[in-house]
């Protein structure tokens, strides 16, 4: 109607489907930078995909992975299985399984409900529907407490504003999960306290001077590896990892991929989220593909590739699912 007046109208948005709904023309960016601007009827779903990506699907190579035994072979029992969870205005109900020495990977556009899915897990998001078992037992994960009491921990996408205390040391983020799990009253002596930073500072190479270190003034990666520690202190049977390689040097990414491998390789059960498709086709055994709030696919170790999955992201009603276990 504004259109029909004679208005000019600047829309902006994540979802693909609204910008073909009510554009004449598409400006593409991309981390700050333009990419194009192109006519809308002449711009196929797929090709935008591509621009938003940084990928041309024509120039796509395959990624060889690190990933030793074939996760079929080493995934155990699920630890986490979920059905018809949601919450309306957050997530469309979604299903979802992830075995003992498996990474899931999350893929999808900024927007499309990756982190949503995970704070559902993880009870920051109240679900209003649905059902999840951990290990076999039905729980009610209604709060990041009952997740982290149920063996659940999640390093969150943001690490400056949700992940770490700046004002307290590298010693104090480490442990902080873990006394707020055994409880604040049974205080963590300091003796046992330095004993936990020390053996995770080892552990994961984290670069510091001391544990006593102000946490502020290490560098990204190792503010990204103390987040990690943080949860690996409480032995989390999942550990949820969202975009844990965001803003951090090639050499500190590489460094995380390796560790997440190596912890699904021990038995841990590990649902990893990133923005970079060849990132989670190099660490992730499955992947479930979001798009618009809604899970829109699910594949399996031969169907994971970066064409399969931006096709998935970029069709509305094609559905990939991966063959039952």
């Amino acid at each position: 109607k504004l259109k029909a007046e004679g208005h000019a109208i600047l829309f902006v948005t994540h979802f693909v489907d609204q910008v073909y709904a009510v554009s004449d023309r598409i400006t593409v960016l991309r981390n700050g930078e333009l990419v194009g601007e192109f006519e809308t009827s002449r711009l196929p779903k797929v090709e935008l995909i591509s621009k938003l990506l940084g990928k041309a699907l024509h120039d796509l190579e395959s990624v060889a992975t690190a990933k030793g035994e074939a996760a079929s072979e080493r995934a155990g029992e699920p630890v986490l299985r979920v059905q018809g969870l949601g919450k309306a205005g957050v997530l469309e109900r979604f299903d979802l399984e992830i075995h003992a020495g498996e990474v899931l990977g999350l893929a999808g556009l900024l927007g499309s409900g990756r982190t949503e899915l995970a704070n559902l897990i993880f009870g920051i998001e109240k679900p209003d529907q649905g059902e999840v078992e951990v290990q076999g037992e039905k729980v009610r994960l209604n709060s990041p407490l009952r997740a982290l009491q149920s063996g659940i921990g999640l390093c969150p996408e943001d690490r400056k504003s949700e992940g770490i205390i700046e004002d307290l040391s590298l010693r104090e983020n480490i442990v902080l999960a873990l006394q707020v799990k055994q409880g604040w009253f049974r205080n963590i002596p300091r003796a046992r306290q330095e004993e936990i930073a020390e053996r995770y500072i080892k552990l994961l190479d984290i670069r510091t001077p001391t544990a006593a270190q102000a946490i502020k003034n290490l560098s990204g990666g190792n503010q990204q590896k103390a987040i990690v520690a943080r949860w690996l202190a409480t032995q989390p049977s999942l550990l949820i990892l969202d975009e844990p390689t965001r803003g951090i040097d090639v050499g500190a990414k590489a460094e995380i991929q390796k560790l997440i491998l190596s912890l699904s390789e021990k038995g841990m059960a590990v649902l990893f989220i990133s923005s970079e498709l060849d990132e989670v086709l190099r660490c992730a055994d499955r992947i479930a593909v979001l798009r618009d709030k809604a899970m829109v696919g699910k594949l399996s170790a031969d169907q994971m590739d970066e064409q399969v999955i931006m096709r998935t992201i970029a069709q509305h009603t094609d559905k990939v699912e991966a063959e039952p276990r």
